[in-house]
């Protein structure tokens, strides 16, 4: 048993890491990404885009897109132009979308046009770190490789007292201590939900906090 679960459970915490996916699998028993997409590379352009935006907002804007840019070979070969004035509602968008072109050259050149469903190939692509390649690890391939930290897993993680860290990386690896891997997708994707619809950072009512811990 890992250090951290094994404290927890000393300390008979109310809140224990068991509690909290069986409640989650009550709630989201299907928790999946927000991002629409038909296949893996339509999910990995999509997460790219949904750096400080909205899932929502993307979901309107990816549609255009992969119409005009349905491949990575497609996408590969658009100009910087073409891509920032389709995706500009997604903000940063200079940077997107040379990532966006970027990953889509080395997906062609380097993984024969396919997206890898490899941690350690896919963080080599432009834009990807561990948490992109995370959400397309399980929402594509059904993967567990480790946990997607964004900013609701972070502020809920730390509110339960799952982790004092503030670094993503730093609470990926607490959280991969206390929870069974076949529940690290599962768990990311269910507690973005809970942020989003349940425990709120803004006017949330506490009612809906079902995972307790406020």
């Amino acid at each position: 048993m890992h250090l951290l679960r094994s404290i927890l459970l000393r300390l008979d915490m109310e809140i224990d890491p068991d509690s909290v996916i069986e409640r989650l699998e009550n709630n989201f028993p299907n928790a999946k990404s927000e991002l629409e997409f038909k296949n893996p590379f339509e999910l990995l352009i999509a997460t790219i885009l949904s750096a400080q935006c909205t899932d929502a907002r993307v979901n309107k804007v990816t549609p255009i897109l992969f119409k005009q840019f349905p491949t990575p070979q497609k996408m590969s070969k658009a100009t910087h132009d073409e891509i920032s004035k389709i995706i500009f509602s997604t903000g940063f968008y200079n940077q997107k979308a040379k990532k966006v072109i970027e990953s889509s050259k080395k997906i062609v050149e380097d993984f024969n046009g396919k997206v890898p469903n490899e941690m350690n190939q896919l963080i080599r692509l432009p834009g990807v770190a561990r948490k992109t390649a995370n959400v397309v690890l399980y929402n594509a391939f059904s993967k567990n490789e480790g946990i997607a930290v964004d900013t609701h897993v972070i502020r809920i993680s730390r509110l339960l007292g799952f982790t004092e860290n503030k670094n993503p990386d730093k609470i990926e690896k607490d959280l991969m201590e206390l929870f069974p891997r076949e529940k690290w997708g599962f768990l990311s994707q269910s507690l973005v939900l809970y942020g989003r619809y349940n425990c709120k950072a803004k006017k949330h009512d506490t009612t809906k906090c079902f995972l307790g811990g406020h």
